[in-house]
């Protein structure tokens, strides 16, 4: 492993340990858990590797295979956020620290299996950087304070509108299992692939497009849908409080179309997504119930599309990667995967049809998008387990 190997390069001692959070794909519920909506979802078998031996004085040392500066900070004093790819871990020790007062720092190389861009790479970073720091101080976390602190650290330090959905998914999957999770309670379901279902595996179509989560139009639609329930709530005589407390979940679908055609057009077209998304979610987890793949996967490229007209999300060679895979035999469905606005598209596709599939989607795209070429990359993964079901 490379970041074992880079590890004894820097320190001239073994890593004390390793620790694994995977990657997540989310195929229908995007865009929801930030206003307590509905998901499903899967951990994948890539993800994040973090190699770390403990350091007693409580100074965390962290360098990234992906990135070339090194970041320091002390378990006590994290600082404010420097817009560097080390804030996740930064609000990582400020997020444990206040429940869990750390004594023992830590140096570790990070190394992540996947381009950076789609499938949550913040989250996994996050989850495997708590596990060691976790670890060395002698900490035992259950899975939600896991996922607790994860949203703690990149909402409220890094300022990321986030929900749990990513942390859920990378922490609570199980391999052959959809996820199905409402993130209302947090209440959740691991339902298996009934044993009628056709065989899947999981693509993934990096596009070369780099992704920045927080500067991203990310945090402008969240706030663009909240102001359409804060005024769906207005316009329909219901109690409503702060801006920052108020979730679509607050509102019916009744209420919604009762008073869509009374809201700008941009906060109409955010609600529209996250509604129709709700119902999505719920069919699509009783879909993989029955083992009916081919309906999952149409359901994930109706999200596909909702998150392109009405979430208003996509850059043009996602939307051109989006097109591409629905005119392509062998893909069940599919969608952006992550924030969509940079990054990948994922699908699940028939296995016997992977080559093909990687063959044409590749060549499609890079007539469309030559200056791609060496930038554009295919990937077929498998569903794994969350760290909680990790052995």
């Amino acid at each position: 492993m490379r970041c074992e190997e880079r590890f004894y390069e820097i320190y001239k001692k073994d890593p004390a340990g390793i620790t694994f959070s995977p990657y997540r794909i989310c195929p229908i519920g995007a865009h929801s858990d930030h206003n307590l909506g509905k998901i499903t979802g899967f951990a994948i078998d890539k993800g994040i590797h973090i190699a770390y031996r403990p350091k007693q004085n409580g100074v965390v040392e962290m360098q990234s295979l992906q990135f070339e500066k090194r970041a320091q900070w002390h378990i006590k004093d994290v600082g404010e956020k420097t817009g560097d790819w080390a804030d996740y871990l930064r609000g990582a020790t400020w997020a444990l620290n206040k429940e869990h007062p750390l004594s023992v720092g830590l140096c570790g190389v990070i190394e992540g299996s996947l381009p950076i861009g789609g499938l949550s790479s913040s989250a996994a970073v996050i989850l495997a950087f708590l596990t060691a720091l976790c670890k060395v101080n002698g900490i035992v976390l259950s899975s939600q304070e896991l996922i607790g602190i994860a949203f703690d650290a990149e909402k409220n330090y890094v300022g990321v509108n986030v929900g749990t959905l990513d942390q859920s998914c990378e922490v609570l999957s199980k391999k052959d299992h959809l996820l199905y999770l409402d993130c209302k309670d947090n209440t959740y379901e691991l339902i298996p692939a009934d044993p009628s279902m056709k065989p899947y595996k999981i693509a993934v179509f990096f596009s070369g497009l780099e992704h920045s989560l927080a500067g991203s139009k990310f945090n402008m639609r969240v706030d663009e849908l909240r102001a359409g329930v804060y005024a769906l709530k207005a316009f329909a005589g219901l109690e409503y409080g702060k801006f920052g407390q108020t979730n679509a979940r607050d509102v019916s679908f009744e209420i919604f179309e009762k008073y869509k055609n009374r809201l700008p057009s941009p906060w109409a077209k955010r609600c529209e997504h996250w509604f129709t998304e709700f119902r999505r979610v719920e069919a699509g987890a009783e879909a993989w119930r029955k083992g009916d793949i081919e309906e999952y996967g149409r359901l994930s490229f109706e999200s596909g599309l909702s998150s392109i007209n009405n979430w208003e999300s996509g850059a043009p060679e996602q939307i051109r990667l989006y097109e591409i895979m629905r005119e392509t035999d062998g893909i069940y469905g599919g969608r952006f995967s992550g924030a969509g606005f940079k990054g990948c598209c994922m699908a699940l596709i028939d296995p016997s049809k992977a080559e093909a599939i990687s063959e044409r989607v590749e060549r499609e795209y890079l007539k469309s998008f030559p200056e791609m070429k060496g930038k554009y990359s295919f990937h077929l993964c498998s569903s794994a387990d969350g760290t909680a079901n990790q052995k």
